[in-house]
């Protein structure tokens, strides 16, 4: 095994983004440490507040404490300040903090976060400040649709990948210059159409997201569409085309037809297509997805 002084800073870069881009969270050490031994061992030698180094830690407790301290039905000392309750009175319990939100109060949160945005910008920020959904606390950007919303021409994707969550953009690295060879292909320049993603954090380890991060996410981006306004939208992906059409069926089976659906106040026309990375990992089917470019190109034109 390599050991990591063995390895270059450049190296130890690049290994530290390969375990960042698997989801690993906490990096271990090669052998196990007992830590509360270590915690244990270190204690005695620890001086307390108000007390010299090597005397008694229970000392001054002891000396403090009084006959009537000792009773087990003396009465508790309340801190300074703080009246006692009254006998039989209820105590408020202590408020908890960071306390995970339900699900169904996160999908209410969204919705009105969502409805809440009167354009593109607000939308951005409302969703930048969202705290509901705990994809958010894995991953490091929030993607948000980006282009120009002026040529009524959308691609919609499933999630950000490592390459998206790094750069903070939709459709970066590789499947992102694989896209934009398709557009260019028909026409369409990256810059020129609105392209986002359905889910706008990354999944830790690029897991599918559950059914209630789904529903979480589902007022973003269905508002993007709304306030955009496009006419035609292109969904790539087996997760993206089950997500707007419903259904269980797969990309195969969804792709290549023209189905109406509902984005806010909007009814339009969408086409499902496969997604550049299932066409990296499956070059025999850039075929099945040129036929659907072509479809969508003759879309736009009769538009």
């Amino acid at each position: 095994m390599i050991a990591a002084h063995d390895l270059s800073p450049a190296e130890l870069a690049a290994l530290l983004h390969f375990h960042a881009d698997a989801g690993v969270d906490w990096m271990l050490e090669e052998n196990p440490i007992d830590r509360f031994a270590e915690f244990a061992a270190a204690r005695p030698s620890r001086p307390m507040p108000g007390r010299e180094p090597g005397q008694d830690a229970a000392a001054p407790a002891r000396q403090a404490e009084s006959p009537a301290d000792r009773r087990t039905d003396a009465p508790q000392r309340q801190a300074p300040g703080r009246s006692a309750p009254a006998r039989g009175a209820a105590v408020a319990p202590a408020i908890q903090q960071n306390v995970a939100m339900p699900d169904e109060q996160a999908v209410a949160a969204a919705r009105f976060a969502a409805e809440s945005a009167r354009s593109l910008a607000e939308l951005k920020t409302a969703l930048e400040s969202f705290s509901g959904c705990n994809l958010k606390n894995s991953a490091r950007n929030t993607i948000f649709s980006e282009g120009d919303p002026a040529s009524a021409i959308m691609v919609v994707g499933p999630m950000p990948d490592a390459d998206d969550d790094r750069e903070g953009l939709p459709f970066a690295g590789k499947t992102g210059l694989l896209l934009e060879r398709m557009l260019a292909a028909i026409g369409l320049q990256r810059s020129a159409i609105m392209l986002g993603n359905v889910v706008p954090w990354r999944p830790p380890g690029n897991r599918p997201p559950t059914q209630a991060e789904m529903d979480i996410c589902r007022p973003f981006i269905e508002r993007q569409i709304a306030l955009a306004e496009p006419k035609h939208l292109l969904l790539l992906g087996n997760f993206t085309a089950r997500f707007f059409f419903g259904g269980s069926g797969t990309i195969h089976t969804l792709r290549g037809q023209w189905r109406d659906v509902a984005a806010g106040h909007l009814i339009l026309p969408a086409l499902a297509s496969l997604h550049p990375q299932e066409l990296l990992n499956a070059p025999a089917s850039k075929s099945l997805a040129w036929q659907d470019l072509l479809a969508f190109q003759a879309k736009i034109t009769q538009g």
